[in-house]
């Protein structure tokens, strides 16, 4: 989609989901959440972008992009393993099981790639050869293949804090999992990410890495929560190019998040400067890229709404519809 066909839809941001009749209301970087007292969930997906710790802009229907990419991709994998998703009410609300969620998130990379201080083309440029439990020899390329995927954990921060890498030794050591937890979720995220190269690959995509969070229900299942495959939880790249880019030593083409951080650490430290804003022009071509990445990854259509409907007038009216507004049983 052309950034100029978004002009006329530039205000229809979702920046805040504030639902005073919801209860229980937990603001995270990007959703904002409300438990029922019946054990259900509503996570609202806003429209803001975050990265390096920080909420860094809000771009027009991130939010329903990163929905309806995750309903996606729960559906295609459910039968590797269980998801959190009851309904879906509206393009931006899940309504889900609450979970008690594990404090590891679990990272799987096939490539040495990355821009955040854990990731592992960030250490190794930094002269790091082990990272994460794993070895790496001299000599590799940035955003070369790896032989193997290769889970590489960190600590689930919450309240915004910043994840911290893990090792196996450490989540078990520790005790953050036990042993027959860290198995299955090892093994259910190679599983979806093994499942999410041979889709993308279809699409004429590479799917680099991404990221899993999981959670315990009430019968102490273990289940895929969040999201995934998103542009978000996840690096892309477009395969025709990859060969040609990889061997100039260029970054590959890509339509994930990482066009923003890139404009940011252009621009600054963002672990230490105050981060510039980001003008209009970029917050649409953003907005093109997200929208771009839900139609290559789905084959489905965005479609535009009508410019006069307002975001959270319409998220509240269908939460209305399904019985949801004002809910506490």
């Amino acid at each position: 989609m052309n950034p100029a066909d978004l002009a006329a839809h530039a205000h229809q941001v979702l920046q805040e989901a504030d639902i005073a009749e919801l209860p229980n209301r937990y603001r995270g970087k990007v959703r904002d959440n409300y438990d029922l007292a019946d054990g259900r969930r509503i996570l609202i997906t806003t429209d803001r972008i975050s990265a390096f710790d920080r909420a860094l802009a809000a771009i027009p229907f991130k939010g329903a992009v990163l929905t309806r990419t995750a309903r996606f991709w729960f559906e295609r994998t459910a039968d590797i393993c269980p998801n959190h998703v009851l309904a879906y009410p509206d393009p931006n609300v899940v309504v889900a099981k609450r979970l008690d969620i594990l404090p590891v998130e679990v990272v799987v990379r096939g490539y040495l790639a990355g821009t955040t201080s854990t990731s592992i083309l960030t250490r190794y440029r930094a002269g790091e050869r082990t990272m994460y439990g794993h070895s790496f020899p001299d000599g590799m390329r940035p955003n070369e293949r790896l032989p193997r995927p290769i889970i590489t954990p960190t600590t689930k921060a919450f309240d915004g804090g910043h994840d911290e890498p893990l090792t196996e030794a450490e989540i078990l050591e520790t005790g953050l999992l036990t042993a027959e937890q860290w198995r299955t979720v090892s093994e259910a995220a190679l599983a979806l990410f093994a499942r999410g190269q041979a889709l993308a690959a279809e699409r004429g995509l590479i799917l680099a890495d991404t990221k899993y969070e999981f959670g315990t229900d009430a019968d102490g299942r273990i289940v895929l929560a969040d999201e995934i495959h998103t542009p978000d939880s996840s690096r892309y790249w477009f395969a025709a190019s990859y060969p040609e880019r990889l061997a100039a030593g260029t970054a590959p083409e890509s339509f994930d998040k990482d066009f923003v951080r890139n404009w940011v650490v252009a621009r600054c430290d963002p672990y230490r400067d105050p981060i510039p804003e980001i003008p209009p022009e970029v917050v649409l071509e953003t907005a093109a890229v997200y929208i771009g990445a839900y139609e290559r990854i789905t084959g489905e259509r965005f479609v535009l709404p009508d410019p006069a409907e307002v975001p959270l007038e319409r998220v509240r009216r269908n939460l209305a519809a399904a019985g949801l507004l004002g809910a506490r049983t």
